[in-house]
C-alpha cells in the first residue's frame, strides 16, 4: 500500500444555487482574452473576495461564480463556463476523472482542511463504549475517509485491506461500534442522538463547535492526507497559462492565507505541492480507485 494511504474529504452540501449561465470564454489564444478570469467556487467565502483582492492588485480582474452543487463545477470547466474552479482536492477529482474521462488537472494546491470525531458524551475515543453509533457522511468520497479515521482509533474493523473503504467493507462482528451514514451537514445535527459523528471542517461553524473540541483528527499534514489537499484546477488545454497559474498562486500570499486561518479557525493547512506531485498522486489515487 502507498505511504499516503487515501480516503477522500467532502463534497456534499448543497446551497440551492443555480448554475451560473454564462462565463469565461475559452480560445486559441487563451482564457484571459475577455480580461476576466472566471472562477467557479461553491457559495462564496472571504478566502474567495481575498483571491478577488489580491488579483485586482495585479492588475488581474477576477469574477467569482458561484454553484449550488459540486458535481457542476467541473462540467462547466470543461464546457468553458469557467475558466478555473476552487473546490474540491484531489481525491474527490480521481473519482471524477474516472467516472467521466475528462481532462480536468491540478494547477496549483491550497489547503488541507481536517475531519474530526465529534461528541457531546466522550471526552476521547477510548471512552466511545461498544457498540456505539457514530454518524458517518454517507457520500463516498467523505464516508472512506471517516471509515479510515474510525479505523485508526480502533472503532472499526474491515472485512479485508483496502484503500477506499464503504460502509460495505466494515466488519461489523469485529468492530466496536456501529456506523450510521447520514448527510455530510446531518452528522452535526445528529450528535445528540448518537455517540458521536465524524464531522467535516466546513460544518463545525454552524453547529458552534470548536476544532479543539475533536475526540481525533485525521493526520493533515503528514504524507497520507496529501489526497486531501484542495485544488485550483482547469482544463488540460489550459493547464499552462500564465495568467491562470498567476491567480492561483495568490493563494499562498499573506492576505489569502490570513483570510482563510480566520475562516477555518486557525484549522487549515497550507500545502504548495509541486505540479509534479500533484499529478503523481492524483493518478496514484485514480488507479487505487480503479481496483
Amino acid at each position: 500500500m502507498r505511504a499516503y494511504r487515501v480516503s477522500a474529504l467532502a463534497v456534499t452540501t448543497v446551497l440551492g444555487l443555480t448554475l451560473a449561465a454564462c462565463g469565461g470564454s475559452e480560445s486559441a489564444e487563451g482564457p484571459y482574452d475577455d480580461e476576466v478570469i472566471t472562477l467557479g467556487v461553491i457559495g462564496s467565502s472571504p478566502v474567495d473576495q481575498a483571491i478577488v483582492d489580491a488579483a485586482a492588485e495585479e492588475g488581474i480582474t477576477v469574477e467569482l461564480r458561484e454553484f449550488g452543487d459540486y458535481s457542476q463545477v467541473n462540467p462547466a470547466t470543461v464546457n468553458g463556463d469557467i475558466d478555473m474552479a476552487r473546490f474540491q482536492h484531489i481525491a474527490y477529482l480521481a473519482d471524477y476523472r474516472n467516472n467521466s474521462g475528462e481532462d480536468v488537472v491540478p494547477i496549483v494546491s491550497t489547503s488541507i482542511y481536517p475531519m474530526g470525531i465529534y461528541s457531546n458524551q466522550y471526552d476521547s475515543p477510548d471512552q466511545i463504549q461498544e457498540g456505539d453509533e457514530i454518524a458517518i457522511p454517507n457520500d463516498s468520497i467523505n464516508q472512506t475517509r471517516a471509515l479510515l479515521l474510525l479505523e485508526a482509533n480502533d472503532l472499526v474493523q474491515f472485512t479485508s485491506e483496502t484503500t477506499a473503504p464503504t460502509e460495505s467493507d466494515v466488519d461489523t462482528e469485529n468492530s466496536k461500534v456501529r456506523v450510521t451514514p447520514v448527510s455530510a451537514e446531518q452528522t452535526v445535527l445528529s450528535l445528540d442522538s448518537v455517540a458521536a459523528s465524524v464531522v467535516n471542517n466546513d460544518f463545525l461553524e454552524r453547529a458552534d463547535l470548536n476544532p479543539q473540541d475533536a475526540l481525533a483528527e485525521d493526520g493533515v499534514g503528514e504524507e497520507s492526507s496529501y489526497p486531501y489537499v484542495n485544488l485550483f484546477t482547469t482544463t488540460e488545454a489550459n493547464a499552462d497559462d500564465e495568467t491562470l497559474n498567476k491567480v492561483a498562486e495568490l493563494f499562498h500570499t499573506d492576505s489569502v492565507l490570513e483570510a482563510e486561518a480566520e475562516e477555518s479557525r486557525d484549522t487549515a493547512v497550507s500545502l504548495d505541492l509541486s505540479r509534479e506531485d500533484m499529478d503523481q498522486i492524483l493518478a496514484d489515487y485514480q488507479e487505487d480507485l480503479k481496483k
